[in-house]
């Protein structure tokens, strides 16, 4: 298997407490998600944005993945949660097992979450869409409780 879940890289985490990360919408990081491959190996222990096993450029996707939209960090109950936008790659051709948020702005292109969908999807010469869940406080994608 490619993936072992979804989840918050422990990297990050360490990160958010050094002060690393700033996803104010408005001024903050560009945040980035990257595609894989079946042969991709994300764990937990996942540092770092890398181009092994990610996708081939088609159509409107490209080495390194595409910008994210993330709207201001709120509360949802007692849990802080951070919501990004759908992302879509238009005239793509693509099979992927699962994606990498990391932030491009930082030294290094830190990690922040392994997204693992399933199983591959796919598009033929059309739209690769990624749609993130609403910004809950059980269902966001970025969550600290």
């Amino acid at each position: 298997m490619a993936f072992d879940g979804n989840f918050m890289c422990t990297s990050f985490k360490v990160e958010l407490l050094k002060g690393i990360h700033d996803f104010t919408a408005s001024s903050g990081d560009t945040f980035k998600i990257a595609l894989y491959t079946n042969s991709a190996a994300f764990r937990a222990n996942t540092t770092a944005y890398t181009t092994a096993n990610e996708v081939s450029n088609s159509g409107t996707y490209s080495a390194g993945g595409g910008n994210l939209v993330s709207a201001t960090p709120v509360a949802s109950g007692v849990v802080a949660v951070c919501d990004f936008a759908d992302i879509s790659f238009t005239e793509a051709t693509i099979t992927a097992y699962g994606a990498l948020i990391y932030n491009s702005s930082a030294s290094g292109n830190p990690a922040v979450a392994v997204l693992d969908f399933g199983s591959p999807k796919t598009s033929t010469t059309g739209t690769f869409t990624i749609s993130f869940p609403a910004p809950g406080s059980s269902s966001a994608i970025v969550r600290i409780a």
